[in-house]
């Protein structure tokens, strides 16, 4: 399948955000085969779309718990450890493995319909959720949820994702939708024995690691009376070295900063669960500065409590302004490329996050039939950009290909019925209440 997506403006979110004009995206079976100016594109024999407004990369989230729409709302008005003790882990020890296919499918719908193609998901049974990701269309890191509590002992849920990779391949499913990840909850949760002795088994696959790190103060006291740091920690356990995600993330020194910087450990960077939960502010601009790289996070529907990734950029750029003190801290670019190709990089993953050739066909587009684009897109290329990001964000998101196949068109999901999904997580939610 061979498709041509012709914009008056093409966002590739390369290193230097450039914007491009009257441009052209091609798609070849499902991945980029050229982007630039329609005056200097190839033939092209397959379906060509001319469409208004603005084509960019589809949205990473480097970070999320989607299958929690079913617990939106639960809980808003606690701290973080209260939150999940007294709010989170109650509801969620009375869900059904088919519980958890009908939150992620409204998650994926959500997620869809606000130009995120690809999600770190941090979750359990993972069959389930696997399938409402390729039913809905849309891409996911699945990292199996590894604890060490009673009644949940970490071994034999190592083993089972570990099995699962071994059967199946790291990465599978339509143009490679599904991959699988270990996802250990965190050092307070975990022993740092067993968390080396997973990172082992993620390394040995060449597997992504996520893992909460240092999120609230509160969390992880031990851990930093014992080592100094969670950072030092996971360096010290062997955690680190591999592909490894870290998540929040709040609350690192100069030093656990560069221990991330030299083994290439990736943030993912969740300001309004953060700050929902009055966890903090992340330091952003010295993870940046530092060469880590970072991507957004959503963290849950239940933490945040929405699945916008355009929210998070606006947010992450406002937090690191205030908190510097400068204006020039984090640019509109700056906040579009960490929700693009900063989070495919954060993630270890090279083929998603830009419209460059090679990288996978997943494409958003963006209506500007809106009072927010209403200086035109002919104005310059930084207000452009500005008007994208700190004015119009999500709303006017229209159409979205995932591999060069559409799975939103005029607003709406085309693989779901979205109105479906939002009664089969209304039932189930008036369950678990």
């Amino acid at each position: 399948m061979s498709l041509r997506l012709h914009a008056p403006v093409v966002l590739p979110c390369d290193p230097a955000c450039t914007v491009l004009r009257d441009a052209v995206v091609d798609i070849v079976d499902g991945r980029v085969a050229h982007v630039g100016p329609e005056a200097h594109a190839p033939e092209f024999a397959g379906e060509v779309r001319r469409l208004t407004g603005i084509l960019l990369p589809g949205l990473v989230n480097t970070h999320a718990h989607s299958p929690m729409v079913l617990l939106r709302g639960m809980g808003g008005d606690l701290p973080l450890l209260r939150w999940l003790h007294e709010a989170m882990w109650p509801a969620e020890a009375k869900m059904k493995p088919e519980d958890i296919r009908v939150g992620m499918l409204l998650g994926a719908v959500e997620m869809l319909r606000n130009g995120v193609t690809t999600s770190a998901e941090m979750y359990f049974h993972g069959e389930q959720l696997a399938d409402a990701v390729l039913a809905a269309g849309s891409r996911v890191l699945f990292g199996a949820a590894i604890m060490d509590l009673p009644g949940l002992p970490w071994r034999p849920m190592t083993d089972e994702i570990t099995r699962w990779i071994d059967a199946d391949g790291l990465r599978f499913g339509p143009d490679e939708r599904i991959e699988l990840s270990y996802g250990p909850h965190s050092a307070y949760i975990l022993t740092p024995e067993a968390l080396g002795e997973i990172a082992g088994e993620a390394r040995d696959r060449g597997a992504l690691l996520q893992i909460h790190v240092a999120e609230s103060p509160e969390e992880d006291v031990a851990q930093r009376e014992s080592h100094g740091s969670v950072p030092r920690l996971l360096e010290q356990a062997g955690v680190l070295g591999g592909r490894v995600l870290s998540a929040h993330s709040v609350h690192l020194s100069p030093e656990d900063v560069a221990i991330y910087a030299r083994h290439r450990v990736g943030i993912a960077h969740c300001p309004g669960s953060n700050t929902k939960l009055a966890s903090g502010i992340a330091p952003l601009r010295s993870y940046l500065d530092a060469g880590v790289p970072v991507g957004l996070g959503t963290d849950g529907p239940a933490s945040n409590d929405d699945l916008d990734l355009f929210e998070e950029a606006r947010l992450a750029a406002l937090l690191a302004r205030v908190t510097t003190k400068d204006a020039t801290a984090m640019r509109a670019a700056d906040a579009l490329l960490l929700a693009t190709r900063g989070g495919a990089a954060a993630l270890g993953r090279d083929d998603l996050g830009a419209l460059e050739p090679g990288r996978w066909g997943d494409v958003v587009h963006v209506d500007v039939d809106d009072p927010a684009f209403a200086t035109g897109l002919d104005a310059p290329d930084e207000q452009v950009l500005a008007n994208l990001v700190w004015a119009s964000g999500t709303r006017r998101v229209k159409d979205v290909w995932v591999a060069g196949k559409q799975v939103v068109a005029d607003g709406e999901t085309t693989n779901v019925d979205r109105r479906e999904a939002q009664a089969g997580v209304r039932a189930v939610s008036a369950r678990l209440r």
